[in-house]
Order: structure tokens, then C-alpha cells, then sequence
């Protein structure tokens, strides 16, 4: 099944989703504009996300590129037309400040640069291609990395490097970027998505409402003062405890079988 967001007569849709059972692919679709953000591409992520987070028999997301690469940041040229790649309450490109409820893995062939670099730190997992470059260009143009890079970044690696890559805007590659731990797995160029939809398979394979309370205590977690953090996820994770999943996730243990959920 393929959405179209932002489309006009006779052009390419700037972002397609597409179904794999439990996983919405969502690719950027601008490859000759390196797939750069423009209010198309920011309204169509946007609307996958509403997609993901709405259906039930979807669990995972996976965010890639078309062409070759992931993507080169915001449109410049489209931008100075006076086109806003913001989503109001999701912030750039759809995600930045939003994301989905539910794991998204960021698939990254080429180079994950500037605001695509934002984009895939908003995700929850990075598969990148030997090679792939990642960085924050934004001082090179008498700019700042305001959709997340500088925010997220020193809570994800070493915070001197992080100071390195915001202040050079110089990038790194995928295999740095793996021993720093901001990338989950380096594949083989032309991989990443392949690699991408395997993990997201494991991850489908598990409870979703689990899922759904795991990431927000995992992203939420972060700020809270350790003396709440007990305190604070107990809402979360009492309601699913009580659940159907819950209960079916037990008997299908206590079965030896797989579970089949439900999402409620």
C-alpha cells in the first residue's frame, strides 16, 4: 500500500510508505534533490507517523532514502522560496520534535547529513552502510543544527565529541559512528534497509503495547530525577501489566507457543 503526502499532477510522490506485515517503510523520495527536506517531504513523514502510531497491526517504523542516500537536510532553494519543512507540534521534517509512539529505525545509505542526520537521531535505531558519512554541517553556513542534532547528540555519544562535530561540522562514518554507539549495525553498502527491516522483525515479533511503553520510558526516562524515576514510570507500565497482551504474553509462554497480540 503506498500514501502520498504534499503531491502535484504528474510529480513523484516526496514521500511513499509501503506495508511488510507489521512494519510502515517510510522513504524519503527526492533523489534528485538528495532527498532534501521540503514542506512535502515534512507533511508526508508527519503523516506516516500518524499512520504508524494509529494502526494497530503496524509496530515498527523504518525511515530510508531513495537513490542511494538518506538525506542531505533541509532544501535550501525551497526554503528561500519561502516553502517551511516544520510540522507544527512535530517540528523539522515531520519528527524532529514529534516522534511515533512506536521503535523507528533510520536506514542510512551515503551520507545522513545536517537536518537527515536530526531525522535519524529522532529515530530509535541507526543501520548505516560502510562508508555512509554523518554529520552536522550547519556552522559551514553560519548556521545551527536546531532540529535535535545539538540536543541529542551529547546524550548519545561522548559529549567532547559531540562538541567536535557541531563545532568542525565535520562528519564521521558509519564504522565511527558504530564504535561510538550512535549506529546499531554497519551493513554492506545497499544493505541498510535489508538489515533495517530484519531488526525491525525482532522487534515486531514482541507485544506492542511493551514496545510502546519501553521507548517512551526509555525517551522520557532521561530527564526525570532518579529519586521520581520509579515514581514516574509506575503510570506507564501498570496499565500494560494489566493488559490483555500482558496475560496472553504469560499463557503463550507457559504454552510454548507464540503469542498473538492484540495491542490491548
Amino acid at each position: 500500500m503506498t500514501d502520498q503526502a504534499a503531491v502535484t499532477e504528474h510529480q513523484e510522490p516526496p514521500v511513499i510508505t509501503e506495508r511488510r506485515e507489521r512494519v510502515l517503510v517510510v522513504t524519503l523520495n527526492r533523489p534528485d534533490q538528495r532527498n532534501a527536506v521540503n514542506a512535502g517531504v515534512a507533511q508526508g513523514i508527519a503523516a506516516a507517523l500518524d499512520t504508524l502510531d494509529a494502526d494497530r497491526e503496524l509496530s515498527v517504523g523504518v525511515v530510508t532514502g531513495a537513490g542511494g542516500y538518506f538525506c542531505a537536510g533541509m532544501d535550501l532553494k525551497a526554503f528561500a522560496a519561502g516553502e517551511t519543512p516544520w510540522v507544527d507540534g512535530s517540528g523539522f521534517a515531520g519528527i524532529t520534535e514529534r516522534t511515533s509512539d512506536k521503535p523507528l529505525i533510520a536506514a542510512v545509505e551515503g551520507f545522513a547529513v545536517a537536518g537527515g542526520l536530526e531525522i535519524a537521531l529522532a529515530c530509535d535505531l541507526i543501520v548505516a552502510a560502510q562508508g555512509a558519512k554523518l554529520g552536522i554541517p550547519e556552522v559551514k553556513r553560519s548556521l545551527v543544527a536546531a532540529g535535535g542534532g545539538l540536543l541529542r547528540l551529547p546524550r548519545m555519544i561522548p559529549r567532547n565529541v559531540a562538541n567536535e562535530l557541531a563545532l568542525t561540522g565535520d562528519p564521521i562514518t558509519a564504522e565511527r559512528g558504530y564504535e561510538l554507539g550512535l549506529v546499531n549495525r554497519v551493513t554492506e553498502p545497499g544493505q541498510t534497509l535489508q538489515a533495517a527491516l530484519e531488526l525491525a522483525a525482532a522487534i515486531a515479533a514482541n507485544g506492542p503495547l511493551g514496545l510502546a511503553g519501553s521507548k517512551r520510558i526509555l525517551r522520557e526516562s532521561a530527564d526525570w530525577p532518579q529519586a521520581e524515576a520509579f515514581a514516574r514510570q509506575r503510570p506507564i507500565w501498570e496499565p500494560i501489566f494489566a493488559s490483555e497482551d500482558a496475560r496472553e504474553g504469560a499463557t503463550a509462554f507457559a504454552e510454548k507457543r507464540a503469542p498473538v497480540w492484540r495491542g490491548k
